[in-house]
């Protein structure tokens, strides 16, 4: 999120290539078209929409955090074979910058979250984004749209295919969001305040009518280190404001939350917002995960 964050996010902008150039179709393994996503959550999303005739691959696994990873040399030489790259965008991806350029790849681009009334913040003096767009299912309905878009323009044989498929997983969001609105409803207004390991739940907070009132690193990014004057603030917000728990990602290290808690007596609450949970754990897709997110924090919370 800091100084290359907006070179990346002007070159998603910018190269939305299918829309621009009306895509390629281009041969693949299998009869598969061969794609990349950066992240579990983006590879689900594009798994729903392409099925049978897309095969995904992720460029992070599951469990790491994206705000931290750190690319391997394999990573470009990925990029480089790929048809299509898909990143869920707003800036999170800053570690694709020097990937996209040593595989000369950033033509493959695509921005998932294209089209999303972002959230905007001043950081440094320079205007950032937050990057957690998938927080609300809603959002999600434009992923959908830029996926199934990009995805027609590679193949156009199977374009009425992705269309119905994405349709079909949209109805899951918009039955998702109607849950989540009725979950929401046991939580009393007053007490719907979150505090989190870092500022993810903008998003969030802004469909469903919460208060992101705090984080530990005091940034859009897990990659802060808050100052022993900073960790004591935050403690005063949470006592003054009554907040019920801190909810930390399973990806995060949970020693700074821990210190939190013992200090303030608030519950501490595991959740998952960087990725996916393997195939065998309570979030092995967006819609599970996000269920078992609102469950986790109505129950926290109520």
């Amino acid at each position: 999120m800091k100084t290359g964050r907006a070179l990346i996010y002007s070159i998603m902008l910018s190269t939305l290539f299918f829309s621009a150039c009306g895509g390629i179709n281009t041969p693949s393994r299998d009869g598969k078209l061969q794609v990349i996503a950066t992240t579990t959550i983006v590879a689900d999303v594009v798994a729903q929409i392409g099925r049978e005739y897309v095969q995904v691959t992720t460029l992070l696994p599951p469990g790491i955090d994206p705000h931290t990873f750190e690319p391997r040399p394999q990573d470009a030489a990925a990029l480089a074979d790929t048809q299509i790259i898909f990143a869920s965008g707003a800036g999170l991806e800053e570690f694709l910058e020097p990937l996209l350029i040593s595989a000369d790849a950033s033509k493959k681009l695509v921005d998932v979250s294209q089209g999303i009334e972002l959230i905007t913040f001043l950081e440094n003096g320079n205007k950032s984004s937050d990057p957690h767009t998938w927080m609300a299912p809603n959002n999600l309905l434009v992923w959908v749209d830029n996926i199934a878009a990009a995805l027609s323009a590679a193949d156009p044989d199977h374009a009425a295919t992705y269309q119905a498929n994405a349709e079909t997983y949209a109805i899951s969001l918009r039955d998702l969001d109607a849950w989540i609105r009725s979950q929401v409803e046991q939580i009393p207004p007053d007490d719907r305040k979150l505090v989190s390991d870092h500022a993810v739940f903008g998003y969030f907070a802004r469909e469903y009518g919460f208060i992101q009132v705090g984080t530990i690193t005091g940034s859009f990014s897990t990659n802060a280190a808050p100052s022993a004057q900073e960790l004591a603030a935050l403690e005063d917000v949470i006592l003054s404001y009554g907040v019920g728990a801190i909810f930390v990602g399973d990806t995060v290290n949970q020693e700074l939350a821990t210190q939190v808690v013992t200090d303030t007596g608030v519950k501490l609450i595991t959740i998952y917002h960087a990725s996916l949970s393997d195939i065998n754990g309570p979030a092995k897709n967006y819609l599970e995960m996000m269920r078992y997110n609102v469950t986790a924090i109505v129950e926290a919370l109520k």
